[in-house]
């Protein structure tokens, strides 16, 4: 695994190292020796795995707040997506900026965002699936969010919108939202 920290440090790029022959390849998504040589967690409770059928789709932007806040590993497995992380850390130099990478299945890039950071993704393919390692396993009382069309936040989403569910149109601006405090 090649892990390369990004704008915002505490997101990283994780690029799988193929082992390749005449059947195909192989390669670790997860390995909990190098992401702890990074500084990073690896004790994944939870495995998601999730499909959108459209493309264009935006889901999030979704957490967990203290004592379930979650580190997140995102892999796209077929199509592509555009990923985001939002620092949501109250005390954070880096509060409210974002990163987006385009996942893909041919590029098999994942992306590293740690506990206090918002997730959301649009899909960029019909039929995009991804699969996310979770450290927590989900609660639903401790579920936050923020919205994804947050002028103050100005993530560029890469094509129009084509669908957004009333539960994330409901969700806050950061403005209105309080900002997490980890422990």
């Amino acid at each position: 695994m090649k892990i390369t920290p990004l704008e915002i440090p505490a997101v990283h790029l994780i690029e799988l190292e193929q082992r390749q022959d005449e059947r195909g390849f192989f390669a670790r998504l997860s390995c909990q020796t190098e992401l702890a040589s990074a500084g990073l967690s690896g004790n994944w409770l939870q495995v998601n795995n999730s499909l959108t059928a459209q493309a264009g789709v935006v889901r999030g932007l979704h957490f967990q707040r203290p004592p379930s806040a979650e580190v997140k590993m995102v892999r796209c497995a077929r199509g592509a997506i555009f990923d985001v992380a939002v620092d949501l850390r109250k005390k954070s130099p880096t509060f409210g900026q974002w990163i987006g990478r385009t996942l893909t299945a041919e590029n098999r890039e994942m992306l590293y965002i740690p506990e206090g950071f918002g997730h959301g993704f649009q899909s960029l393919a019909p039929d995009s699936e991804i699969i996310y390692f979770n450290t927590a396993n989900y609660a639903p009382e401790l579920e936050g969010g923020v919205r994804h069309d947050d002028p103050d936040i100005g993530i560029e989403w890469p094509l129009p919108i084509s669908f957004t569910s009333e539960r994330d149109n409901a969700l806050p601006t950061l403005r209105n939202f309080e900002p997490m405090q980890l422990v």
